[in-house]
């Protein structure tokens, strides 16, 4: 059936949006100077990189109607454990690397397993996931930053460009490439969207919901895991974080998401558009001298608005969006 005008505006408000904000902080007389500068996008680009990564990861679960709120942490664990091994015990960095997103993949698996298995709340079990690897965190760092020992190969990694890009951007765009056929193109993205939509119709269908749902856990780990070895790249270092300053904004990026491409679903367009979006106006406000709190603001009310209006379209096309 074709398309009609109401379908066409929803799926393209927030890439209207993003266009209007960009050309905004384009001609503002605060920000204009800075704000359209090759070297400002690049910087903006490869600073979002991480949180870019996250969204997709976050969408994995919420897709089958699941959050898991210790993405974040998840990730900031794959940092300190990736810096800790070659800082303190020397490990080459392939080793790093690997250990960090084998050990996000498996507290993806626990989070399933308890979810799945135990039929414990998602909300409640990682959001206690979180605070629990917030606390070991705290304990392996001591409070303190690891900034030695990191290996160069991957800092010089994390910093330098390829066709004017920073090279994170392309691990990016290749896991939303995958992740974008994993959800369209494949029966397993589709049961997720059934799962999520329906869980109930879905069982009786016979699609196996725990176990896809168990699956996207894991999966969205494992991406969280690169996240912290790209985190790791981008700053040389690993510091006793909980997360939140990238779970956060990637959470609002993925309502954000729902809202376009596919209103009422979560998709991976539409969550790398939300990105662009949040990130640009932030950068614009930063640029226009708004003072440091705005930030946070901005990405609170910006969650607010996001999950509003993407489970206001979830209902308006039948689909039980969280």
């Amino acid at each position: 059936m074709k398309p009609n005008a109401k379908d066409v505006a929803e799926r393209n408000a927030l890439l209207a949006l993003l266009v209007a904000v960009v050309v905004f902080f384009s001609v503002y007389p605060g920000s204009a100077e800075t704000f359209a500068t090759s070297a400002n996008f690049s910087v903006l680009l490869g600073n979002q990189a991480t949180v870019a990564l996250l969204s997709l990861a976050v969408i994995l679960p919420l897709v089958s109607n699941y959050f898991d709120f210790s993405l974040g942490a998840n990730a900031v664990t794959g940092t300190v454990l990736a810096a800790g091994l070659m800082s303190r015990h020397d490990a080459p960095l392939w080793l790093a690397v690997t250990a960090a997103i084998v050990l996000a993949g498996v507290i993806g698996w626990v989070n399933g397993l308890l979810v799945t298995r135990f039929r414990l709340s998602a909300f409640v079990t990682t959001l206690g996931m979180a605070t629990l690897l917030g606390g070991v965190i705290q304990w392996y760092t001591g409070g303190q930053t690891i900034s030695t020992g990191v290996s160069d190969a991957l800092i010089s990694f994390g910093s330098q460009t390829w066709l004017g890009l920073p090279r994170v951007v392309y691990v990016v765009l290749l896991v939303a490439v995958v992740l974008w056929y994993v959800l369209v193109h494949t029966p397993y993205g589709r049961t997720l969207y059934a799962i999520g939509a329906n869980p109930r119709s879905a069982k009786l269908l016979g699609i196996p919901a725990d176990r896809n749902v168990h699956l996207s856990f894991v999966l969205a780990g494992l991406i969280a895991g690169v996240v912290g070895v790209l985190q790791l790249a981008r700053s040389g270092s690993a510091t006793a974080d909980t997360g939140t300053s990238l779970l956060f904004p990637a959470l609002a990026a993925a309502f954000l998401g729902a809202t376009a491409v596919r209103p009422g679903f979560f998709n991976v367009a539409g969550t790398l558009i939300g990105v662009l979006l949040v990130s640009v106006s932030v950068s614009g406000l930063t640029l226009a001298g708004a003072d440091a709190w705005v930030s946070p603001v901005f990405n609170g009310a910006a969650l607010l608005i996001a999950v509003g209006l993407s489970t206001y379209l979830g209902r308006h096309r039948g689909v039980q969006a969280k």
